[in-house]
């Protein structure tokens, strides 16, 4: 494996306490001046979003994301209005306040400043960003990575101390811009721009990652690597055999879909999975 960065591969231990991780999603719902809000009171918002959590973390869950997935059909991080991120949040006080674990954010559509500012704010501990480097075509348009700003941005607030988790081939676009160019070469980039962890993903939210393209991008990096979507409990174990864990959502969910709340036995029949792979 080619080094081309000295950033440290002990993002997961240093948050976690682990090396294999599990992550679960809190899928918050619609913020008020998103297309689908229809008038809910923020604390019911802000309640839904802590049921879910504490839900995930009782049932053996190492650590979160607050993620507004609620607010589809998602901005280009330019258009994207302050009230995300002051929502983001009071969500990720309330729900690291409640549980414990460790938190990150991901802003949609690929905002790592508004990110990084709910970051600090609401005490998380990394941001999750879908292009850090290069550039591709999304559902919302063209998406250039925004490493140097961001980093530059993430100086400006003194918090060095949140770390990047970054995806390599992200789902949900077309990679044509970049064809040219191995999904290991696209790796590489993530870590000559200083991420902290790799994350591998399927073509769209619940598919699952391709175990061909897991182990090019785990051979390219020297940084831990997580699979990001389409992770069950069928799966789990080999995944973990593989990687430093998992981000997972739409499984845990009533009816394995994304907008359901978290069922509690599903997290349950989950964990055991996992911990029956590492043993």
């Amino acid at each position: 494996m080619q080094t081309i960065s000295n950033r440290s591969s002990g993002a997961i231990g240093e948050i976690f306490g682990r090396e294999k991780v599990l992550i679960g999603m809190i899928h918050c719902p619609p913020f008020p001046g998103a297309p689908r809000y229809r008038g809910a009171t923020v604390d019911s918002l802000y309640d839904a979003c802590l049921r879910d959590a504490e839900a995930l973390v009782a049932g053996g869950i190492h650590g979160l994301i607050v993620e507004n997935h609620g607010d589809i059909p998602f901005l280009k991080p330019e258009d994207i209005g302050p009230e995300t991120p002051a929502f983001l949040s009071v969500v990720t006080d309330r729900v690291r306040r409640a549980t414990g674990v460790p938190v990150g954010i991901n802003v949609l559509a690929n905002a790592p400043l508004p990110a990084l500012a709910t970051a600090v704010a609401g005490g998380a501990a990394f941001i999750r960003v879908n292009q850090w480097a290069n550039a591709y075509v999304a559902n919302e348009g063209f998406m250039e990575g925004r490493a140097g700003e961001a980093l530059r941005y993430r100086s400006l607030l003194r918090a060095e101390n949140v770390r990047i988790f970054a995806d390599a081939h992200v789902k949900h676009g077309s990679h044509a811009i970049v064809a040219d160019r191995t999904v290991a070469e696209l790796t590489r980039d993530l870590a000559f721009f200083d991420a902290d962890c790799v994350i591998a993903t399927g073509q769209r939210t619940g598919h699952s990652a391709n175990p061909e393209e897991i182990e090019e991008i785990a051979e390219a990096t020297h940084l831990p690597v997580l699979v990001g979507s389409g992770v069950t409990e069928d799966n789990i174990a080999s995944i973990l055999s593989r990687t430093n864990g998992v981000i997972v959502a739409s499984s845990l969910k009533v009816g394995g879909v994304w907008w359901n709340a978290v069922e509690p036995e599903r997290v349950k029949r989950f964990v055991a999975r996992a911990l029956e792979g590492l043993s």
